[in-house]
């Protein structure tokens, strides 16, 4: 049947599948602070070409990058600045690369989890999607000593099945879908689940501003200027309002000698208001659900 040929129990099922809930937003921030600013950074490297299928070199190359340069100069900016962020990486990424999994844990960050290869969970079969959120996870307890306790779906893609198996797997958290600027009860089908959504937004990535494909002719490019300018209201508007500013970042995409200065300066904006509390996205959703009376420990 064609959309417009659906009874409204099948319209309304597909919308209330998973909604926002309750405002998690907390009454204050830890230390009396204003704000909660969690900055994250998608680890993804070369699983954005694999997980296609693809054999290009050239693609693989670019996500090295973002392991060889770009992941080494933002823990250098994080360490000058003392400030803890979360590193979501696909499993396939970890075990590329397991000793920057270790660094990044050793140097007091989070790892969440980020699938397997990047892969699209809204085209796999629920069973095939739970097994491979149950691998990564395995995989990144194992190589960093610490189960993660959040997921970013991989490009954000939330399949009808995500959310359930989310529950089956005890996550704390989810920060892939946009339903509010701040944290919110995830609840399905109706029913109020525990987990906190701390939700994400296009134009709070820095990849829809810098990422290109030549073979697709896409050919999006804002200066790192304006992509800074965006951020700084963004993180205003959040101060103002004593909510959350979260921002996703990738390494092969920011980390470069051209825009890694958007970091940086994001970073001294937040500092320079003297009332921002710089969190991990698992301290983020723990004071949440605290201050909620709902976390699960």
């Amino acid at each position: 049947m064609e959309p417009w040929q659906w009874s409204e129990a099948e319209w309304r099922g597909r919308v209330e599948k998973v909604r926002a809930g309750r405002s998690l937003k907390p009454a204050t921030w830890p230390g009396g602070k204003r704000c909660a600013v969690a900055l994250s950074f998608d680890s993804d490297h070369e699983t954005n070409e694999l997980r296609d299928g693809g054999v290009s070199i050239g693609r693989m190359s670019w996500g090295q990058y973002g392991h060889r340069v770009g992941v080494p100069k933002i823990l250098e900016v994080l360490k000058r600045e003392d400030v803890p962020a979360t590193f979501f990486v696909p499993a396939v990424a970890a075990l590329l690369y397991p000793d920057e999994q270790r660094r990044v844990v050793a140097e007091g960050h989070e790892i969440g989890l980020h699938g397997w290869i990047h892969e699209l969970n809204s085209v796999l079969p629920e069973e095939v999607e739970r097994d491979l959120h149950f691998r990564a996870a395995e995989t990144l307890a194992r190589i960093t000593g610490t189960p993660p306790v959040g997921m970013r779906t991989p490009s954000w893609d939330f399949s009808p099945a995500t959310l359930r198996i989310q529950r089956q797997m005890g996550l704390l958290y989810d920060s892939s879908l946009m339903a509010d600027n701040d944290p919110y009860e995830l609840v399905e089908a109706g029913e109020a689940t525990g987990i906190v959504e701390l939700p994400v937004e296009w134009i709070r990535d820095d990849a829809p501003y810098f990422n290109m494909n030549r073979f697709q002719a896409l050919r999006p490019y804002t200066p790192p200027t304006a992509v800074l300018d965006i951020f700084l209201r963004e993180f205003e508007g959040a101060h103002a309002e004593g909510g959350l500013f979260l921002l996703t970042m990738h390494p092969h995409v920011t980390g470069y000698r051209s825009r890694l200065f958007i970091l940086e300066e994001l970073i001294r904006a937040a500092k320079a208001k003297g009332d921002c509390w710089f969190a991990t996205h698992a301290d983020v959703a723990r004071h949440c659900a605290r201050e909620a009376g709902i976390l699960r420990e």
